[in-house]
């Protein structure tokens, strides 16, 4: 079976490059100008996730929303698609909507994965803070009973980078961008 990859521009593809180029992996993003395809996931990220969005939408409030693995145009050159984002509901412009603006997203979280690791952990929380999103966590896999651990970060007006409020290793407790409790020792019930 023959298969034909896009060629990259001398400038790079652009976020229109994304939703238009065909045949893309799903879960395809574009850092820097290069697509970047996503490998499968471990059952520790797909636990995390669920985990989370669940803990985030039972104490949602009506002007919110959580979403998963959706796009978010940071600017011509970058559209990452956070594992978890909580965006304005009046964002929220239809079932087929397939990405959102910087300025929509309140919250972007990243679940480690061992294909991902130095993007989660640096590319993207820089190119999230430049962006404005204002709030970044970072989920990893700790201890010797892999549970996640939860880094709360906050971005500073001042610098404009993130700053590390708070980790976490049994309950993300907090009062921002809304009142959170989650149980993160609850992973092994799911």
């Amino acid at each position: 079976m023959d298969h034909h990859w896009p060629r990259l521009p001398l400038d790079g593809y652009t976020v229109d490059d994304l939703f238009t180029l065909p045949d893309l992996p799903r879960h395809t993003e574009l850092i820097d100008g290069s697509l970047v395809f996503a490998a499968p996931q471990n059952y520790f990220h797909c636990t995390a996730v669920d985990l989370l969005t669940n803990g985030l939408r039972t104490s949602r409030p009506a002007e919110f929303k959580i979403t998963r693995d959706m796009t978010v145009i940071l600017d011509r050159r970058n559209g990452p698609e956070p594992d978890i984002s909580v965006v304005r509901a009046e964002a929220v412009t239809g079932r087929r909507q397939t990405h959102f603006r910087a300025a929509d997203v309140l919250l972007a979280i990243e679940v480690i994965s061992p294909d991902s690791e130095a993007r989660d952990r640096d590319t993207k929380p820089r190119k999230y803070a430049a962006a404005g999103i204002p709030h970044f966590w970072l989920v990893d896999m700790a201890g010797q009973d892999d549970h996640p651990v939860v880094q709360v970060h906050e971005l500073g007006e001042a610098t404009g980078t993130y700053a590390l409020t708070g980790i976490h290793h049994d309950r993300v407790k907090l009062s921002v961008p809304y009142p959170i409790d989650i149980d993160l020792t609850a992973i092994d019930e799911l």
